[in-house]
This record gives structure tokens, C-alpha cells and sequence, in this order.
């Protein structure tokens, strides 16, 4: 545990305006600790920060009081089942893979089983509005890679991060959710009782200092812990233009492997996959895909994808013209026969079932194990 004068110096060399990460891990690997850093003369400071961030190093960041008392309550409120726990770059619980990163943070702040920051893991994201097939994918590939020991690693968002979050917790390797405000609040308020549940059962992570709200710039920062927890990224769903493209090339510089799950050529959501397909990213179709990549050994897992249990059963009519892509009414209606009328009726049952997901556009869509 971080005692009270370590707590006080290592949050004012992080709260220091000017001292960014490389500044703060120069002066730490000449002094040796966030309190050798202060207990050093402005002199010796200026030769590896620079004069001014060496000046402003010898006064006390604006409202550091305030916060250095709330960050002791809160850690003081620590709860049995939601331990609260800050770990710093020397600590031995610091996540090695994150050390062997290029920007790892100075501070971690947690909830919950400190032990699965150092669990072999992986991290999935993708698109905060998916497709019900790719939540679906998100929420059966994390549970199956939870069940074979590898912990699920996201970043609490709507969409395809709280699937995979979901699916985690089924397993017993868990779930970490890598947020980007402090643990004194949840983004999006919609995640609030699953922040709640992997704080209980899994744990929450962050850089950011209590009272920190969700500002734009700090979740693609967070993105690079997200990638420097793991030992590869999976994306399920993203579009050209999005923050899991992100984390797939923090992932990829950092040496680690970067997967996508292939979609519809016809859907947006797919195209960030397929992108990264062709820049050399794997291609997934089952979980037993990535545990084989990564030499995972796990006990066989059933595979969603193929449907039901019973490979005997005559499939719906309607299921097997709808295929697997997402498809119009009209096209259906040219491939059945049917009325719109009767392939509304039928649809609607279908979607009630959780077999059919009704996309934007009016477009259908087969859900797997359907």
C-alpha cells in the first residue's frame, strides 16, 4: 500500500504543469523516487527537466491540497469487495506488459482484483453503435477467451466495449475496464451498474485523477493502455474512421497482435476490419482461432457460429434466405415469394426470438446460433 508522504509526491510530480510522462520518468530513473525528485536541489533538477520545468517543480501545483485530501478519503473508503488501490511505475503489482510499453502511466488508479493487471489478457473493441450480430460476437468471444483464461480487456463504452465486458464476467479470468475519467465517476452514467459489477468481480483502471470529468482528449489516450495491458486486440466491429482503429495500431506498434472478425462487405461497420485485415491484421472466426495464435490451451468451447445443438433440425425457410448479410425487404421478398406483409409478420417473430436484428435502413439481418 502507498503511504501517505509517497501518495503526496508522486500525485504533485504527475499534477506539475509542464512534467509530462518522459520528463517524469527521466527524473525518476536519475533520483530513484517521486520524493527523491523533490528532495533534490533546482540545480540537478535542471539538468534532466530544463529550467523551467525544473522552477515549477519547487512550488506546489494549484488546488494540489484539495486533491491530495480527497484522493486519501477515497482511498480510505476502500470497500471489501471493491478494493481501491493506487500502484506507480515501481511497483510490483504495475502491469509488466504495460511497462514494456512507450508511454506508460506514471500512476494507476483501481477498483477491484488488483491481481489481473498482471494476467495474461486481451483487449476487445469496436464500435460504440455495432450491429446486434457484432455485440453478440463481442459477448460470445469474451466469454470463451474469459473461460480459457484470458482476461477481457475494454474500455467500458457503449456498444461493443460493454458486451465484451459482459462476456468477460462469465468467465473466471474476468473483465478490466480502462476508463477515461476518475473512478469518483462513470461514463457513460448508462454503465453504471456493469462498472459496478466489474469493480466486484473484475477491476477498473485509470491514469486520471479523481474528479477528472469525461473530456474528448482523454479516452483516445486512454486507448494506449487499453493495447499496452494486453498481448493482442481484437476488433469486432468499426468503421474507417474510428477509436479501435486506434487501439489496433498502439497495439501493433507495441509488438502485440492485432485480430478483426470479418463482416458483410455491405456493412459500414465492417469496413474498419476489413482494412486492417489488409494491412496484415488476423482474420478471426472463432475464438479458438485467437487462443491457437497466442498458444492459449483451453478446454473445448461450443462455437456459436454453427447454430443450434442440434445439427439434425430442420432450419426456418426464412433463416436460410436471409443468409448472413444484412438484407432489404424487398430482397427477401424476391427470394421467398412472400408478401411484405407476411415477411413483416414473420420477421417480427423472428426478431422477438433474438434470431433476426432489424438494422438502420430498414435492413435484416441473421443473428448467430440462429
Amino acid at each position: 500500500m502507498i503511504d501517505d508522504d509517497e501518495l503526496a509526491a508522486w500525485l504533485r510530480l504527475v499534477q506539475t504543469p509542464g512534467v509530462g510522462g518522459e520528463i517524469a520518468r527521466r527524473l525518476l530513473s536519475t533520483f530513484g523516487t517521486a520524493q527523491s525528485v523533490f528532495d533534490s536541489t533546482p540545480s540537478a533538477r535542471r539538468e534532466i527537466a530544463g529550467a523551467a520545468v525544473a522552477d515549477t517543480l519547487s512550488s506546489t501545483p494549484e488546488g494540489f491540497d484539495k486533491l491530495l485530501e480527497r484522493t486519501r478519503r477515497w482511498l480510505d473508503e476502500s470497500a471489501a469487495d471493491a478494493p481501491r488501490r493506487i500502484v506507480t511505475l515501481g511497483d510490483a503489482e504495475y502491469s509488466p506488459m504495460l511497462l514494456n510499453t512507450a508511454d506508460p502511466p506514471l500512476m494507476l488508479y483501481t477498483m477491484g482484483r488488483l491481481e489481473l493487471l498482471a494476467r495474461a489478457s486481451i483487449s476487445i473493441v469496436g464500435s460504440r453503435n455495432p450491429t446486434a450480430q457484432g455485440r453478440d460476437n463481442a459477448r460470445q468471444f469474451a466469454a470463451h477467451l474469459s473461460r480459457a483464461g484470458l482476461t477481457v480487456v475494454s474500455g467500458l463504452a457503449l456498444g461493443i466495449d460493454g458486451a465484451a465486458h459482459e462476456g468477460g464476467l462469465i468467465g473466471p479470468a474476468s473483465t478490466v475496464a480502462v476508463v477515461g475519467t476518475g473512478l469518483d465517476r462513470v461514463y457513460p452514467a448508462r454503465h453504471r451498474d456493469l462498472a459496478h459489477q466489474i469493480a466486484q468481480r473484475g477491476l477498473v483502471v485509470t491514469e486520471y485523477s479523481l474528479g477528472m470529468p469525461p473530456l474528448a482528449e482523454n479516452f483516445p489516450r486512454r486507448n494506449r493502455i487499453i493495447a499496452g495491458l494486453s498481448r493482442g486486440t481484437l476488433v469486432v466491429e468499426a468503421a474507417i474512421q474510428s477509436g479501435s482503429l486506434i487501439t489496433a495500431r498502439l497495439a501493433a506498434e507495441s509488438g502485440r497482435d492485432v485480430f478483426a472478425i470479418p463482416g458483410s462487405i455491405h456493412s459500414p461497420q465492417s469496413r474498419g476490419c476489413h482494412a486492417l485485415i489488409k494491412q496484415g491484421a488476423k482474420l478471426v472466426e472463432t475464438a479458438a482461432d485467437i487462443l491457437s495464435e497466442l498458444d492459449v490451451r483451453a478446454a473445448p468451447q461450443v462455437d456459436h457460429r454453427e447454430g443450434r445443438a442440434d445439427g439434425d433440425a430442420v432450419e426456418d425457410p426464412l433463416l436460410v434466405a436471409l443468409g448472413h448479410d444484412p438484407v432489404t425487404l424487398d430482397a427477401l421478398s424476391a427470394r421467398t415469394g412472400l408478401s411484405a406483409g407476411d415477411l413483416s409478420a414473420k420477421l417480427l417473430e423472428l426478431e422477438l426470438q433474438g434470431r433476426v436484428a432489424r438494422l438502420p435502413g430498414q435492413l435484416f439481418q441473421r443473428r448467430s446460433g440462429a
